[in-house]
């Protein structure tokens, strides 16, 4: 057998690597280079091997080169991911090769333009097809429309589909790879369907393009009915195919059918488990996705960016700074931590895990400043409230030229607004106008949001009206930014200008409503909503039975309230809240004793507010004992300090059963500087019982809390009047008179 057929006959087997420096040697020795057709088997293998330097140097030591040789070469190039060599020796070629290029050697430029997206050389290739006449060859036009879809540029993709006479599985491939990949599934699919139809038959490359195709559009059905295809064709053993699936069930919500494909494969390879982890992740099953992240550690794999940055978001997501350290070791063992995405997903998890310190740290490790980085710190910083480092980071920003992006201008928005710096918010907002930068979607709402929260409703307006594209974000943002500013009306007045733009209200709309018509105390409007809300549905979901029992409550409807009540599901505390204080303001003290009972019942944990409704039905009905243990029980038993509410409740309790000498001392013991207010709750005790030695001291005591409030003197006035102390009582107005205090009418101090 000659050297040249015992090459080929290697070519084809396991034993090249072992074989190919002795024959290469052989060669040489033999001085049997100068035979072409031996020359371009010794550089093939070497390329099959991997060995481009190798390769290199055979391909210049040939004393002759055909297209052969050029095409082995170039092809060698594209293949290993040495795109930039590829495009140099095509150049090479054409310079010193009198000999036209055939259709395999334009196809491996055209391929190394593709993988580099060097469309500009890709179009002067395809303009030597032309000359050439090769635009029409299966192997050309395959790697023209593979370029250009690649790049973005699909029209010209398919005006070269469009031309070929014939197309194989990787022509279609590459056209329906590349609407999906810009977003056009719907037309992956039609051009998916076109091809059963001219008589194709989709290999698993085509396969997983349009499974990818199907997730981009959320098409549950039509990525199953491709799954069947593949299951009949058994195209479902191959990794690519049953990856695309995963992914397309993950997408679709559909986890358990993506764990039990990921369950059955034979072939997993990373991408099979980082699609899996991420899946987990985004859908929120943070427990789940950091168990098979172990698991592919365990499983010997080695995991990637990819793995890294879905795994350390569910680690911030959990709070999970023990295993997101873990995760970080190993990015620096594997040469990650300056991946791009690694090391964002690093400060967003430190952050979310409120270690600013390590985060920072992260942050001032890069080696190249990025927008991205900096947003994930001004985020980190925003989340915690902490105003100062993210001004500080955005000053750093923009020392740099970095040019701060919509988000970096929601973060600061969002932590300026919880800092109450209205100041800032509108410096942020003439950022953003001088940018040049169109208000998205996020921006819009941010503004709405802190404008409204200041009472700046008419800004709050000019922004929604400046909004071209509002989703109901927007709409439903400006709905509570005028229910809470008191203008209810016009509230009313946009919803119905909403239901006019086609978009359809959802549960945080009638919220905003509901809370319109408590604040109105409006039955009339409420009721409206709620037959809506009905219509809608949406009488079940949490957040709008909670809000109707609310509504229903403060409108003085306490039996329509307490029905609605008992049928809402998954009440939460603030829908206790409602039901106790709406039967403590009513007088009904007992059945609001017993909600808070059902309450502690249920597990639902009260707060500051619960405590404020069970004191006031203790008052109500004279349980002085009971009303001093729930006191008592806010500290002790569920960590709530106290508030001047509370505190002027004890007092009421104290005060409403003659105990007034008992209140004066509760009030002198207080932990904090009392306020007028509980000063004022035992003032109204001593006018119920006629007190006046305490009721004088009450009084000094609340006007020195308050001076410019002339309640507590008319109260006082009024005792000395009950008590015929007429002398003291004309006293006091004329020190009222000469103070310029001035009576408020229809105002006064009566007891809760």
């Amino acid at each position: 057998m000659s050297l040249a057929h015992h090459l080929l006959s290697c070519l084809a087997g396991d034993r090249l690597r072992r074989l190919l420096p002795a024959a290469h040697a052989r060669a040489v020795i033999n001085e049997a280079l100068p035979d072409l057709f031996l020359a371009n088997l010794i550089l093939r293998g070497y390329s099959k091997l991997g060995r481009l330097r190798d390769a290199r140097r055979m391909f210049g030591e040939m004393p002759h080169r055909n297209l052969v040789s050029w095409g082995s070469a170039i092809s060698m190039y594209a293949q290993h991911g040495r795109e930039g060599d590829a495009i140099e020796l095509f150049s090479a070629f054409r310079r010193a090769s009198g000999e036209a290029p055939n259709e395999f050697l334009l196809a491996s430029a055209l391929r190394a333009c593709a993988q580099s997206r060097a469309v500009s050389f890709g179009e002067q290739v395809h303009g030597d097809a032309v000359k050439l006449g090769m635009v029409g060859n299966v192997y050309v036009g395959t790697a023209l429309i593979n370029l250009y879809a690649k790049a973005g540029c699909i029209d010209s993709a398919m005006l070269v589909f469009d031309s070929l006479p014939v197309k194989n599985p990787v022509t279609w491939t590459a056209v329906i790879t590349g609407y999906s990949q810009i977003g056009q599934g719907g037309v992956a699919l039609e051009l998916f369907a076109k091809m059963g139809l001219d008589g194709v038959r989709p290999d698993r490359f085509v396969l997983a393009s349009a499974v990818s195709a199907c997730s981009a559009l959320g098409f549950l059905n039509g990525g199953r009915e491709i799954h069947g295809y593949a299951y009949r064709t058994a195209a479902d053993a191959d990794a690519s195919v049953v990856n695309a699936l995963i992914d397309l069930y993950c997408k679709c919500s559909s986890l358990s059918l993506a764990r039990k494909l990921f369950d059955c494969m034979e072939n997993r390879n990373l991408v099979s488990w980082t699609t899996m982890i991420a899946g987990y992740m985004k859908n929120s099953f943070d427990v789940e996705a950091m168990d098979m992240f172990w698991q592919l550690s365990r499983a010997g794999w080695q995991p990637d960016a990819f793995a890294c940055t879905s795994i350390l978001n569910s680690c911030g997501s959990l709070a999970a700074i023990w295993q997101g350290r873990q995760v970080h070791a190993h990015a620096i063992k594997a040469n990650l931590e300056f991946d791009e995405y690694v090391k964002n997903s690093l400060i967003d998890m430190y952050a979310k895990c409120e270690r600013l310190s390590e985060a920072r740290a992260v942050f001032e490790a890069l080696v190249e400043d990025d927008a991205i980085s900096y947003n994930a710190m001004i985020e980190g910083y925003a989340r915690l409230g902490d105003l100062t480092g993210a001004v500080e980071v955005f000053s750093k920003m923009r020392y740099c030229s970095l040019k701060p992006s919509l988000l970096t201008f929601v973060s600061l928005l969002g932590v300026s607004s919880s800092q109450s710096d209205i100041e800032l918010s509108k410096q942020i907002h003439g950022l953003i106008v001088k940018s040049g930068t169109s208000l998205d979607l996020y921006a819009g709402s941010a503004l709405i949001d802190v404008y409204s929260k200041f009472s700046l409703v008419d800004d709050a307006k000019l922004v929604f009206s400046l909004m071209d594209n509002r989703d109901m974000v927007i709409w439903n943002a400006m709905i509570f930014g005028l229910a809470q500013n008191e203008q209810g009306e016009e509230a009313v007045k946009l919803f119905n200008q909403l239901r006019f733009s086609g978009l359809t209200p959802n549960e945080f709309t009638f919220v905003a409503l509901v809370t319109v018509a408590s604040t109105l105390a409006s039955m009339f409007h409420g009721q409206q909503f709620h037959a809506q809300i009905i219509k809608a549905g949406m009488d079940s979901n949490p957040r709008v039975s909670n809000a109707l029992v609310d509504m229903y409550a403060k409108c003085g409807f306490i039996k329509e309230g307490r029905l609605l009540f008992d049928s809402a599901l998954g009440k939460d505390v603030i829908c206790w809240n409602s039901m106790i204080s709406t039967y403590a303001q009513h007088g009904h003290a007992e059945e609001a004793l017993h909600v808070f009972g059902m309450m502690r019942g249920n597990g639902v944990e009260p707060n500051y507010v619960t405590f404020v409704g069970v004191l006031s039905a203790c008052s109500h009905a004279g349980l002085t004992d009971e009303g001093l243990h729930h006191f008592h029980s806010m500290k002790t038993k569920y960590a709530i300090e106290p508030g001047t509410e509370h505190y002027a409740s004890v007092v009421n309790l104290f005060g409403r059963s003659g105990k007034l000498q008992a209140a004066k001392e509760f009030i002198e013991r207080m932990p904090v500087e009392p306020a007028a207010a509980v000063w004022r709750s035992l003032l109204s005790a001593c006018h119920l019982f006629g007190n006046v030695e305490i009721g004088s001291y009450a009084t000094e005591m609340a006007l020195l809390a308050d001076p410019t409030d002339s309640g507590p003197s008319v109260v006082m006035s009024n005792i000395y009047s009950s008590k015929g102390l007429w002398v003291d009582a004309q006293k006091l107005r004329r020190g009222m008179d000469c103070a310029g205090v001035v009576k408020e009418p229809g105002y006064s101090y009566g007891l809760r």
